[in-house]
């Protein structure tokens, strides 16, 4: 959408700098020019805009106070000014020819920019800056280490345990029957010696002479209480067990 001013005046409609151009040239008259009705179009223009219009409003005033310099001078050709008054009609003209040879030499800087490009920018450098707080020193630093290793898992050392093979019941009742039949008597002290200190073999070896008592295979008997046992048999051979 096109914001522009525009002039709108019974002997001219277009841009404001058009309308200076055509004057300065001497091809519009400027006492033709309600310069009152472009003040107040401009007003109303600039009430429409979201924003107000700085660089454009600096532009309408440089403009405008042209206009209104060249309108006092043909309408008081012959009034008299006083040294002051002079001294800013001056100022204004040396103002507004600065601006109009600037303006016409902008036409071509579009045309001419980055053709030769005498100093080439080079990309902004920055260097990564480690700026911690100012309550981070080397204390609190060693303390935060100190938490954070605290709070890893612990690696849970649990104690071996060597599980000694044992002989099972089957195969002791075979070995136990073997020994009997060999020396058809003999004591259950001889034949768990060298277990005493494993009892599993002496409760396995136990429950095997109370299977063949119980089979019939060998008989036992002990003296006293706390004695040793004396296992016989009178058979020959090795019983099975499915």
């Amino acid at each position: 959408m096109n914001m522009a001013f525009t002039v709108k005046q019974e002997h001219f409609e277009g841009p404001l700098d058009v309308l200076l151009s055509l004057i300065e040239k001497r091809k519009l008259f400027i006492n033709d020019i309600s310069l009152a009705k472009v003040a107040d179009d401009y007003l109303a223009h600039v009430k429409q805009l979201e924003n107000f219009p700085i660089a454009d409003s600096a532009n309408f005033i440089l403009i405008a106070s042209t206009l209104v310099l060249i309108k006092s001078k043909s309408l008081l050709p012959n009034l008299e000014l006083t040294s002051d008054e002079q001294g800013d009609i001056a100022d204004l003209e040396r103002r507004l020819k600065i601006y109009q040879r600037i303006k016409e030499l902008s036409v071509g800087v579009k045309s001419l920019f980055g053709r030769k490009v005498m100093f080439a920018l080079e990309p902004r450098k920055v260097e990564p800056i480690f700026s911690p707080d100012d309550s981070m020193t080397v204390t609190a630093f060693l303390e935060s280490v100190k938490n954070v290793l605290q709070s890893l898992p612990k690696k849970e050392l649990l104690p071996k345990a060597v599980v000694a093979k044992v002989m099972s019941l089957e195969d002791m009742i075979t070995h136990l029957t073997e020994r009997v039949t060999e020396n058809l008597s003999m004591s259950f002290r001889e034949f768990s010696k060298g277990h005493n200190e494993n009892k599993v073999h002496v409760i396995v070896s136990f429950l095997a002479m109370l299977e063949l008592v119980k089979q019939g295979i060998i008989s036992v008997t002990q003296e006293n209480h706390g004695e040793d046992i004396v296992m016989e048999t009178e058979g020959l051979g090795t019983p099975h067990y499915g």
